[in-house]
């Protein structure tokens, strides 16, 4: 068991320097270099601060005294607020933990990201484990799984060793490409972004990648600049959208694939105002099928994704994790479906 000492020697302070640092005791003044260096300690040893986080390393929650019942979910609160993608898994979530008389406890990226923050949110609050819709570096999912289980809600943490929930991104994407191509589209534009909104190159996501793959496999040129970055944010959508039109007025796609509804809604407004008519003119195809996708105008094509279920597998997963009914990291893979609404439906030729 790590012991404050051996923090204390490994990076080459005292004791109670390392203390007060955990402690976040700002009554004596500790520099920021050795502040980095003794959260680097704990991480790299290990250290779990107060009996309960050791009771959970050690596998000990069987008994009763030791259980909070308490599962955390680090998500945008905003984006959980407002994106109807997310509010429904959060209700799956919730729904699912509250039958089985689970607490969910809502996690900001900041406070993990926060040296003294992140200790005090996963050993203080009793966490048992975590659910992670926003993307945290891979040195905190490291430590956190040291002390909790954590289930991972997107394709991104494929490759580390949790839990994953999700549906396949890239396949959903490739498939609506194919699905415009057999309408007989063959020139196809994407909306976009980056793996969050401070990511500017959307290259690496995994619904352009589906794109990318799905054009290539066709044989059909990509066009730089019919690939809009919106960074995740629907006025990006609106004006870039706008943008391309009034700069190619001769030259424009015949249809847009969007990587959310919210980006589709918001670019096919600009078109809308731009006096193109959907499809005819343009055709659009989002992804996630939120409810407001069949009263926009016109209602709009779109991948279905069971978010709801995403969310209630999610959390069934966690807690089979916690209660130790399942010890491996599974990776579950949700079914999608595309909805042919007006937005696509004509045909071309």
């Amino acid at each position: 068991m790590v012991r404050l000492k051996d923090i204390a020697e490994h990076v080459g302070v005292s004791i109670s320097t390392v203390s007060r640092v955990i402690q976040n005791d700002q009554t004596r003044n500790v520099n920021q270099e050795t502040k980095n260096k003794i959260w680097q300690a704990v991480k790299e040893l290990g250290y779990t601060p107060n009996q309960h986080a050791r009771n959970l390393v050690h596998n000990k929650q069987q008994k009763s005294n030791t259980r909070t019942m308490k599962i955390g979910w680090v998500a945008n609160p905003k984006q959980a607020e407002i994106n109807p993608y997310f509010s429904d898994i959060y209700t799956g979530i919730r729904d699912t933990l509250t039958n089985q008389d689970y607490t969910l406890i809502s996690i900001t990226k900041d406070e993990l990201e926060n040296e003294s923050l992140l200790h005090k949110t996963i050993h203080d609050l009793g966490i048992e484990g975590l659910l992670l819709i926003d993307r945290i570096d891979d040195s905190l999912i490291d430590y956190i799984q040291k002390t909790i289980p954590v289930v991972g809600l997107d394709f991104f943490y494929t490759n580390k060793n949790i839990a994953i929930v999700d549906y396949d991104r890239k396949e959903a994407i490739k498939t609506v490409v194919k699905h415009l191509i057999s309408q007989g589209h063959r020139e196809i534009g994407f909306i976009g972004g980056g793996a969050n909104e401070t990511y500017k190159d959307l290259h690496d996501e995994s619904r352009f990648k589906g794109f990318q793959a799905a054009m290539d496999e066709a044989g059909l040129a990509m066009r730089q600049e019919w690939v809009l970055n919106t960074k995740w944010k629907m006025e990006n959508s609106y004006d870039e959208m706008n943008q391309l039109i009034q700069n190619n007025p001769g030259h424009l796609p015949t249809a847009m694939v969007c990587a959310s509804d919210m980006m589709a809604i918001a670019a096919m407004r600009a078109a809308i105002e731009n006096e193109l008519r959907i499809p005819e003119d343009i055709a659009f195809f989002g992804v996630d099928n939120i409810e407001m996708g069949k009263y926009s105008s016109p209602p709009l094509s779109t991948v279905d994704i069971p978010k709801y279920e995403m969310g209630k597998m999610a959390a069934k997963t966690i807690m089979e994790i916690v209660e130790e009914k399942v010890t491996l990291p599974i990776k579950l893979i949700l079914p999608f479906e595309l909805v042919i609404r007006e937005s696509s439906a004509i045909k071309r030729t």
